[in-house]
C-alpha cells in the first residue's frame, strides 16, 4: 500500500515544481528586459517564453509538441508561472521562433542559471568546475543527402517559387523536365548506367541555366528585385558550376547555405552535412552525474586545436571559475590554449602520473553525454533556421541536459524524504502493535 502510494506521489512531478521554485526569474528577467520595445502592444511575459523554452528541451520536444502539452499538463502552466488552469493555449506557436531569435547571444545566460540551480541544489560542486573534459561533435542539419540532380531540381524550384512571389514571368518553368530529370538521374545511378546518369545531370544544368539567364534579362535594372534575387541566383550558379569531386568550397543545400560536410572517418557514414558544436563538461563526476558546463557551435569546421584557447575563456567567464586542468582528444594536438601545461592530450605519457593519470581515463565519459544530448535532446538533428539557430539549438540542448540531471536529483531527493517518512511510519504502527 505504502510502495503504490510512494510511485502515484512520484508519478506526479513534484520535482518540476521545485524547480520552477529555485530557478531566478527575476534575475532572468532583468537581463531580458532590455531587449523589450517601449512602442507598441505589451510583450509576452518572460517566464512564460523562457519556461516554454526549458520545457521543450527538457523533455524533447517540438515547438508545436509543447504547446500542445501545456494545454493538458497543470505542472507545464505552473512552470510558466499561470495560477489558473487555462484550457486554451493563450498566444502563438511562432512566438517561440521569434523570442530564440530576439534572445540570440543571450541563451547563455539560461545555461549559466542551469549551472546556479545545479548548484544551489547540492547536485554541482564549485570543485566540479575546476577540472574539465573538452570535446566536438556534429550536429545534422534537417537536409536531404546532397545529390548532384537533387541540388540541381531544388535550385530549379527554388527560382520558380521566388519568381512567382515577386511577379517575374517566366518563358518557361522546366518543372516537369526537372523532375523527371532527377527522378531518372537516381535510378541511372542505382543501375550503375553513369552514361544515362550524366545526359540527365547534363539536361538539368542546362535548363537551370535557362532560368538563371531568363531571370537575368527581366529584372535587368530593377534595383529591388536585384537585390531580392542576388543571393538566390548567386546560389543557383554554384550549384549549376560546382562539380562531385571538386575541391574547394562547396554547397550542399539550396535554401541552408551554411551546412558543410564534415568528415567522421567511421562506418556505416562517413561523413555528414552537419555544424560542429563544441561541448565541455566536468571530469570528475557530480553527485548526479556529469553536467555540461559550456557548449557552443562552431561555424566554417575549424580545426579543434584551434577552438581550444577561446572555448577555455568562455567557459571560465560562464562559470566564474579558473580551470586547472583540460582533458581533450587526440584532435586537439596544436591547440593554442594559453598555459599548455593543464591541457592533458589522450595517450599523452609525458607528465601523466597518478590522479592525472585516473582523470585523464575518464575522458571517454564525454562521449555518452553527447549521446544523451542527441538522443534525449535536440542535438541529433537542427530543425532552426541559418547559423543563430545552430547556435541556439546547441546551447538550448545543453541547457536542457543540466535541468534533466537537476530534476534526476530532486527526484532522488524526494524518494529519499518519502522513503524515511515511510519507514519511521511502518517502524510506529509495528511499536503499537506489539505494545
Amino acid at each position: 500500500m505504502f510502495r503504490a502510494r510512494l510511485d502515484q506521489i512520484i508519478n506526479m512531478k513534484h520535482e518540476l515544481v521545485q524547480l520552477a521554485g529555485k530557478v531566478d526569474w527575476d534575475w532572468i528577467d532583468g537581463e531580458i528586459a532590455p531587449l523589450y520595445s517601449e512602442n507598441g502592444r505589451p510583450g509576452i511575459a518572460t517566464r512564460f517564453m523562457i519556461g516554454l523554452l526549458l520545457l521543450k528541451h527538457i523533455y524533447g520536444l517540438s515547438d508545436e509538441g509543447v504547446c500542445e502539452r501545456w494545454v493538458h499538463d497543470p505542472y507545464f502552466q505552473y512552470f510558466t508561472g499561470e495560477e489558473f488552469f487555462q484550457h486554451a493555449f493563450p498566444h502563438e506557436r511562432s512566438d517561440l521562433s521569434h523570442w530564440r531569435k530576439r534572445l540570440g547571444d543571450k541563451l547563455e545566460l539560461l545555461l549559466a542559471e542551469s549551472l546556479r540551480v545545479a548548484h544551489e541544489a547540492g547536485a554541482l560542486r564549485s570543485q566540479d568546475l575546476k577540472r574539465v573534459t573538452v570535446d566536438t561533435t556534429v550536429q545534422p542539419k534537417a537536409i536531404t543527402f546532397p545529390t548532384d540532380a537533387k541540388l540541381l531540381h531544388a535550385a530549379i524550384k527554388g527560382l520558380n517559387r521566388l519568381a512567382r512571389k515577386h511577379g517575374v514571368k517566366l518563358r518557361q518553368s522546366y518543372l516537369r523536365i526537372a523532375k523527371t530529370a532527377a527522378m531518372m538521374a537516381g535510378r541511372y545511378a542505382h543501375a550503375k548506367q553513369f552514361k544515362r546518369h550524366q545526359r540527365q545531370l547534363r539536361i538539368l544544368r542546362s535548363r537551370l541555366g535557362r532560368i538563371i539567364r531568363d531571370i537575368r534579362r527581366k529584372i535587368e535594372g530593377q534595383a529591388v528585385l536585384e537585390n531580392a534575387f542576388a543571393l538566390p541566383l548567386g546560389r543557383a550558379s554554384q550549384i549549376r558550376s560546382q562539380q562531385q569531386r571538386q575541391r574547394g568550397w562547396k554547397l550542399y543545400s539550396f535554401h541552408a547555405p551554411e551546412v558543410e560536410c564534415i568528415g567522421k572517418g567511421r562506418p556505416p557514414r562517413r561523413t555528414s552535412s552537419a555544424s560542429k558544436p563544441s561541448i565541455f563538461t566536468n571530469n570528475r563526476p557530480a553527485p548526479v552525474g556529469l553536467f555540461v558546463l559550456h557548449a557552443r557551435a562552431l561555424p566554417d569546421n575549424p580545426y579543434d586545436g584551434h577552438t581550444l584557447r577561446d572555448v577555455i575563456d568562455r567557459t571560465e567567464t560562464l562559470t566564474g571559475c579558473a580551470i586547472e586542468r583540460a582533458y581533450v582528444d587526440k584532435g586537439y594536438r596544436g591547440h593554442d590554449a594559453q598555459n599548455p601545461r593543464r591541457v592533458f592530450i589522450s595517450g599523452q605519457k609525458r607528465g601523466v602520473f597518478g590522479v592525472i593519470k585516473r582523470e585523464l581515463r575518464r575522458r571517454s565519459a564525454i562521449e555518452p553525454i553527447i549521446g544523451h544530448l542527441k538522443t534525449d535532446g535536440h542535438l541529433g538533428r537542427c530543425y532552426l533556421k541559418g547559423r543563430p539557430g545552430d547556435a541556439a539549438n546547441v546551447i538550448l540542448s545543453a541547457v536542457g541536459h543540466n535541468f534533466r540531471r537537476v530534476l534526476a536529483w530532486l527526484r532522488a531527493l524526494w524518494c529519499l524524504i518519502l522513503t524515511t517518512f515511510i519507514a519511521a511510519a511502518s517502524d510506529r504502527s509495528s511499536l503499537q502493535s506489539a505494545s
